[in-house]
């Protein structure tokens, strides 16, 4: 029984953290906003242990900040974090990219994992590119996280998937209040998923240098277009998300 009670509270303090994550990616809960553990445990109806487990876990990932006399903020990352995630994943991926190629004779078991790892890496790639050429941005949010979260994991380093996974929802983080309100949104979602994925599965080096360095460059063009309009309108106040958006993630593929 002690175990089971265990497992319990996990699963519920994971629950909390996914619907808090969801409704800050969606733009619900924005920068700067605060609510406290007490708030969130009873608009939850749930008691406070899970709750504050659950807030620090996402302060550790940087998508809140604690402050002992006021609770918890949303965070709010600025344009120079921004094109600073951009550079650290580049990095990263530049390595991911040499660490592809390094074994120029792989056996045939790895081949075979890696193939159908592929698989599902190349259908989350699909249905992320189709999302941004559609503009669907609550889509596209749950697939790209996906996507990044499988590719990082071909590298079979847990360390690189994290790192990966974390960044870009630290990136989404601060992107979506500016798309939001974007008419021209549609034309700046990066839509290289596939291109991504194809080279990958082709080995072929000189192809997958050139797609990192169209996100690299897309990246950059769009923090060079946010510093050029200013600072995005802040929204309505935003509220604490509502007990029922406690069934965890919302967006699909976020799982």
């Amino acid at each position: 029984m002690p175990a089971r009670g265990a497992v319990t509270r996990s699963t519920l303090r994971q629950q909390i953290a996914d619907a808090l994550r969801d409704e800050v990616l969606a733009g619900r809960l924005q920068p700067g906003c605060e609510f406290t553990v007490k708030q969130i445990a009873e608009q939850y109806g749930v008691s406070a242990t899970p709750v504050r487990e659950a807030l620090f876990d996402l302060s550790a990932q940087g998508l809140l900040e604690s402050d002992q006399h006021r609770g918890f903020r949303v965070h709010q990352f600025t344009v120079a974090d921004y094109r600073a995630m951009v550079e650290a994943r580049t990095l990263v991926i530049d390595g991911v990219i040499r660490d592809v190629f390094r074994d120029q004779s792989p056996s045939p078991e790895r081949q075979s994992k890696y193939r159908e790892a592929l698989v599902s890496v190349h259908r989350r790639a699909e249905e992320a590119t189709r999302a941004a050429r559609g503009g669907d941005l609550d889509i596209l949010i749950g697939y790209d996280l996906r996507f990044w979260r499988e590719l990082g994991a071909l590298t079979g380093n847990a360390y690189i998937s994290d790192f990966l996974h974390r960044l870009r929802v630290q990136a989404w983080m601060f992107a979506v209040p500016y798309l939001r309100g974007d008419a021209d949104a549609r034309d700046w979602l990066w839509k290289g998923h596939a291109d991504l994925v194809a080279a990958v599965a082709d080995r072929d080096r000189e192809a997958l240098r050139v797609v990192i360095d169209e996100y690299y460059s897309h990246a950059r063009s769009w923090a060079d277009r946010l510093v050029a309009r200013g600072p995005a309108r802040p929204g309505p106040e935003p509220q604490p998300p509502a007990a029922d958006e406690l069934a965890g993630p919302t967006h699909p593929g976020a799982a």
